[in-house]
């Protein structure tokens, strides 16, 4: 590797991170144009389990500034998922030549998964947590009765994209385990032995950061503890091929 001076490096930088906040500010200008739009996707399985119970429904705000800092902050939660692959474009042609062939060769695989087990975890919050939360929790609308007073359900917008944004991020940063455990392996810090052994901590684990994470219901845990454990059990059987023991074995 060709070493070059401290100040080029930090001019490099400048430039990287001047790269960074210009997609970022372009990519936050546009979705705010769409702001609108992008929460009515966010809205649509609240919407979808509110029509099959029927009735009039609609979402409040209760300051007259929620609205708007809600547009605001889908817009930055949206320039954040368009610009991350090219963020960390970015961040790699920035690392990249201070490392040595090998260790391009090892990462560049890590890299590429990462924006794809990202999204399925959105995907996974989404198309199946989403409407199974939501309902079990309008199951607690209940009706007028004589003498009684109805309770239903008047979302805000703000603690609506709120939730929903907590349980896409912990989704789409649980689907992260894969990588970093056989990222250990491959680097030698961890042994697949040591993964086996620690499957029953790895267990509580995952229950203890679903608790943390999700809404305080069974439902929503259980749907973030079981993928967990599931990947855990994935990343053991994907390091087995990535060990060092196991490459010079095969050597």
């Amino acid at each position: 590797m060709k070493e070059e001076p401290l100040l080029s490096h930090l001019v490099e930088l400048r430039n990287r991170l001047l790269v960074c906040v210009a997609l970022f500010v372009a990519a936050f200008v546009v979705c705010y144009f769409f702001a609108a739009e992008i929460y009515g996707f966010l809205v649509v399985p609240l919407a979808e389990a509110l029509a099959e119970k029927g009735g009039e429904h609609h979402m409040i705000y209760t300051q007259l500034t929620e609205a708007f800092f809600t547009y605001l902050s889908v817009s930055v939660w949206a320039a954040f998922f368009v610009t991350a692959p090219f963020i960390l474009m970015q961040v790699w042609k920035f690392t990249a030549p201070g490392l040595y062939g090998h260790e391009r060769r090892l990462l560049r695989p890590y890299l590429a998964a990462t924006p794809a087990l990202f999204l399925s975890g959105a995907a996974l919050a989404y198309y199946g947590v989403f409407p199974a939360a939501w309902s079990f929790f309008l199951s607690f609308e209940t009706p007028a009765g004589p003498g009684g007073i109805a309770i239903e359900l008047q979302a805000r917008v703000g603690e609506y994209l709120s939730l929903a944004m907590s349980l896409i991020l912990a989704f789409g940063l649980a689907f992260q385990l894969p990588l970093l455990l056989m990222l250990l392996v491959q680097t030698g810090i961890v042994k697949v032995d040591d993964l086996r052994r620690f499957r029953r901590y790895a267990i509580v684990a995952s229950f203890s950061v679903a608790a943390v994470a999700t809404p305080p219901d069974v439902l929503s845990q259980f749907s973030l503890a079981i993928p967990l454990c599931l990947l855990y059990e994935a990343a053991i059987l994907a390091a087995r091929f990535v060990s060092p023991k196991n490459r010079a074995e095969k050597e």
